[in-house]
């Protein structure tokens, strides 16, 4: 039987979305405001689903202390209060929009994450805006 458990967080971040080999005008053209050169903020929101069986012994398909202290370790500590192009070296040559922050997400707390078990990324840009990402 295999069941989902899922955690909660949210971290606050800044970026700005271009392309540094594009000019200014194809930026605007395709980011408009988000391309602002000094850069704006989000206040995101994830919750990270983990699925997989159930352990007879625990009862736990994933502690969920295990797992909160992944996400604070791999989401939290290296992209809360920071300016995801400047500070976070995975958005160095990365354009940190919501789908590429929900894949770098997933990837960070993949290589945590016993292989057997699935795991989705759920990031929320903004209450209305939201991206899913499944390893798929």
């Amino acid at each position: 039987m295999r069941v989902t458990v899922s955690r909660s967080a949210h971290f606050n971040a800044a970026h700005r979305l271009y392309r540094k080999d594009w000019s200014d005008e194809q930026n605007n053209a395709v980011f408009g405001k988000c391309n602002n050169a000094n850069f704006h903020g989000h206040n995101y929101e994830l919750i990270v689903s983990v699925t997989g069986e159930i352990d007879p012994q625990t009862g736990y398909v994933i502690d969920i202390k295990i797992l909160k202290d992944i996400i604070a370790d791999e989401v939290e500590t290296p992209f809360d209060h920071k300016n995801l192009n400047l500070d976070v070296p995975d958005f160095a040559d990365l354009n940190p929009t919501a789908e590429n922050i929900a894949v770098v997400i997933w990837n960070r707390i993949r290589r945590r994450i016993d292989s057997a078990m699935d795991i989705e990324v759920v990031l929320y840009e903004t209450p209305r805006n939201f991206v899913t990402y499944r390893g798929e």
